[in-house]
Formats: C-alpha cells, structure tokens, sequence
C-alpha cells in the first residue's frame, strides 16, 4: 500500500464527524496525516484521498488509495439520518468497507475505535444478554473478529466480580512522578530525562507534597475512605531513595491507609531500581509492584533507548522478591523496533519463568509526541499480531487471566494492551481507571482527577503538563481543587 509523506485530504460533506472518520482511516493507515476539508477544494488534485458525504439521507463515500478507487453508497431512513450517532456509524462503516477492499486489512476490533471494548459486552452483560446474543450484536455492528470478541468477554468475566464488590464512597489516589533516567523511542507520556529536569527535582518534591497535604485535608473534611494508591510516572524510582521516602512518608501522614486494598509503585526500569529504594518502598506500605523489562532482548534495549540489560530486569526482580514482594507485575510490549516473533516469544517465556504475580503485554503505539512516530511507516507490516496471539495463548495456559483492557489510537495493527494476573492477583486500580466507575484523585504534573458523581457524570480536572508549569503556577492550580470537595462531599451523600 502506498502511503504519501504528503497529508492525505479528507473531504467531509453535508457532516463533521472528523473525529470519528479520522479514528477509522487510521485503523488502516495508522502512521499517516491529513488534511480536513468541508467542500472539494478548487483546483482538487490528489493521488490518494477520502470523500464522506450525506445528500439528504443518502451517504456516499468515494476512497482512491494506490492507484485504485472505491465508491459506495448507502441509503438511511429520516429518522436514521437524523440520528447524529447512527448517521456518523453508518458512514465510517463506508469508509471502512472500502479501505478493506483497497487495502487487504481485515482491522481484528473492526470498526470499533473506542479505547474500552470490554465497556461495551459488560453494558450488555449487566443488561441479561447472554454471551451468543452479546456476539451477535457486536460482530453485527462492529465487525469484530471472533477471537477479539472472546478475549473481551473473558476479561469482562474476570472484572466483573471485582466491579460488584466496588466501594463507589471511596476513591482512588494517583501521585505523578513524570523522571526518567531518559526517554525511550516509543514513549510519548510527558516525562522528562534526569539530565534536563534535575534542577526541577527539589521544588518539584516540595510541591507535590504540599499538593498531597491539601487532597489529604479535603479527603479528611469529607470523610473520604482511600481505596487504592498508584504511584506512577514517567520511572518513579528515577528519583533517589531519599526522596521517595519523603513522598511515601508524606502520603502515610495524610491518608490513612491502613484501609487501603491495594498500594501500587511503579518501579519500572531496571537500570533505576536498587535495594534501598525497594526497602523505603516496602517500608511505607506498597503492596504491589511494577518491574518493567518492555523487553528481555539486549539488542532491542539498546535501540529503544534503555540503559540495562534483560539480566538486570531479572536482578531487580529477584531482589524485589528477596524484600519480600509478593504482587509483582511486569510489563512487555509486542512490536518493538527490530523485535522478531522469536525474540518477543523468548521474553514472554522468560518472563513467565520468574513467576510474576501479573504480566501487562502492550502493544506498540506510535503517538505523535514519541520519537518513532516519524518512522511510523517503516513499522507497518511489523509481526506484532504474531506476537499478541502468542501472549493470549501462553499467558491463559499458565494461569495468567486477563483482566483489564485497553486500546490507543496509532496502535500497530490495531492491537490492544490487555493485563493478565493470576487468580486474585488483579489489580483494583487498573480495573476502575478503565472502567471509570471510582473516582481518581491526581496529584502532580500531568496527572488527571477523574471526578465520577453519584449520577454517573464523570468530569476531569488537569494538572499542568510540565514540571516547570507545576511548579511556577502551582497556586493557579488549587483554585481547581474547590470542584473536588464539592464531589466528594455528592459521594459522601449517597445512599448505602
């Protein structure tokens, strides 16, 4: 398939489902631009382009992709037409039907572009829909293929029960640490390398606790119980021990988690992780951990941009274990940059031999904030479907169930990151944070409160992308915290 370094035009007639159109074009084109317009413009010329049109209650779709041309037509009721939804669906799966005969790309979720599929069968589940109804209706109206709809109901079967049992009084609190010790290829979360932002550590520290200070008051003025704790990042162990255990200590002194289920640290990359910062983190509480490889595979490593060894992965781990340890998860990413199916397989194998509690498998996203988003083309036709349904396959034969889902835009060959734990082992906060059924609260740069009323509103308030923003504007950004109180008092109010 051909695909221009130009951008390629979209012509949106008679509608603006921009959004939606974009999101199907890329379930083929992934790595590509373009260029939106709302008429044909003058002069049109272009060797590869996209016209969506609705005339009255016909839709149109015209799609010239290599050389070869696709027209198709579909005629809705008046009611239909006046659907927005209905209207935009009908019209992407004209889209969609013609790149997949101009391409040969059958997209494994169809035309579903959402990031939570699993949201979509646990609606129908908690409706009485039993599971031959539920595929027929998705695979009728999404085209999904056969093994991605049973690997969505198999994690909506894990997450449920834990959805049943949900405490919706309490909430959940996530604590930003956006350090690495450098940013790898594919990363596009606002993080900074320890190089540029080292100065930044010391007042960005000192905010983060008072921020922490002011949630921990609102979180007491209204009774609020704390469900679940994830320190995230960015590489929260970029920092130094001694600043970890002022964060950790900051927290116990704030919150009261002797409640708390479940108490994430991200540890992340081994060339981070050391003995004292596992101990500071055991001491204060954290009961579940992250050790990250992405990859076993050196050569891999050194191309992505990591500082350590596949053996070092496997030391971190081991020492974590000898701390005492017990909920481990590590995570891998299907499609790398010169990763064969071969060597994918030999990290998941290896990785399944150290025993960890969950394994997190990710496929590569190319976000436009991320280095190898430039070089996105060369990674189409990457082995990755090969590598996903060789971890489905490995992971659920050794007692690894998946249990949360998710999927991204730019995601090679529209591939999903789905987390597997074993019996138990599931982790609370990734549950909720996909299902959006708890409130999150965010402290630092770049984190996000996720407020989830009583009525099922969900509203975000955002912190400041950047370390410098975090800490130059920091007042600015506590006049937003009055929202916060405000729900969780609603919260405090429901009925039992």
């Amino acid at each position: 398939m051909n695909i221009n370094n130009d951008k390629m035009p979209i012509i949106l007639i008679g509608n603006t489902f921009k959004y939606e159109t974009e999101a199907t074009v890329k379930l083929f084109i992934g790595a590509a631009r373009f260029n939106f317009y709302y008429e044909i413009p003058e002069n049109f010329s272009a060797e590869e382009y996209i016209i969506a049109e609705i005339d009255g209650c016909v839709l149109k779709c015209r799609v010239k992709l290599g050389g070869k041309e696709v027209s198709l037509e579909n005629r809705l009721s008046e009611d239909e037409i006046n659907e927005r939804s209905i209207a935009e669906h009908e019209l992407c799966r004209l889209i969609f039907s013609a790149l997949k005969q101009l391409t040969g790309i059958n997209p494994p979720w169809g035309l579903l572009t959402g990031i939570r599929p699993v949201k979509k069968v646990t609606a129908l589940i908690q409706q009485g829909l039993g599971k031959a109804e539920i595929k027929e209706i998705l695979t009728k109206k999404y085209e999904i293929s056969p093994s991605k709809l049973e690997l969505a109901f198999q994690t909506a079967d894990n997450q449920l029960p834990i959805l049943d049992k949900i405490n919706k009084k309490a909430v959940s609190l996530y604590i930003s640490i956006p350090f690495c010790p450098t940013r790898c290829s594919y990363c596009s979360f606002v993080s900074h390398s320890m190089d540029s932002a080292v100065k930044l550590i010391p007042d960005y520290i000192k905010n983060l606790c008072d921020e922490l200070k002011i949630i921990g008051n609102i979180v007491k003025e209204t009774e609020t119980e704390i469900d679940t704790i994830y320190f995230g990042g960015g590489t929260p162990t970029s920092i130094s021990a001694e600043y970890i255990e002022i964060l950790m200590k900051c927290v116990k002194e704030n919150f009261d988690i002797d409640n708390v289920r479940e108490y994430n640290f991200e540890a992340g990359r081994a060339d981070t992780i050391t003995k004292e910062k596992l101990e500071v983190i055991k001491k204060y509480g954290a009961t579940r951990i992250s050790v990250n490889p992405q990859t076993l595979n050196d050569d891999v490593l050194k191309v992505i941009g990591r500082l350590h060894t596949g053996e070092d992965t496997v030391n971190a781990f081991r020492i974590a274990r000898k701390i005492g340890f017990d909920n481990i998860n590590m995570d891998l990413i299907a499609g790398l940059p010169t990763e064969s199916p071969e060597s994918f397989k030999n990290s998941l194998d290896k990785v399944i031999e150290l025993d960890p509690e969950s394994i997190t498998v990710h496929t590569l996203t190319l976000k436009r904030s991320a280095s190898l988003y430039e070089s996105g083309k060369s990674h189409i036709g990457n082995p990755v479907a090969e590598m996903v349904d060789y971890s489905v396959e490995r992971l659920i034969s050794n007692g690894y169930n998946p249990y949360y889902l998710y999927r991204q835009k730019n995601t090679v060959d529209n591939l999903e990151n789905v987390g597997y734990a074993k019996k138990g082992a599931e982790s609370y906060y990734n549950i909720y944070i996909m299902d959006e059924t708890q409130t999150i609260l965010g402290a630092g740069c770049a984190a996000s409160t996720k407020l989830v009323y009583p009525d099922g509103k969900i509203e975000r308030i955002h912190n400041y992308k950047f370390p410098y923003e975090y800490i130059n504007r920091f007042e600015q950004m506590l006049e937003k915290k009055k929202e916060v109180t405000e729900c969780l008092k609603k919260i405090k109010a429901m009925n039992p």
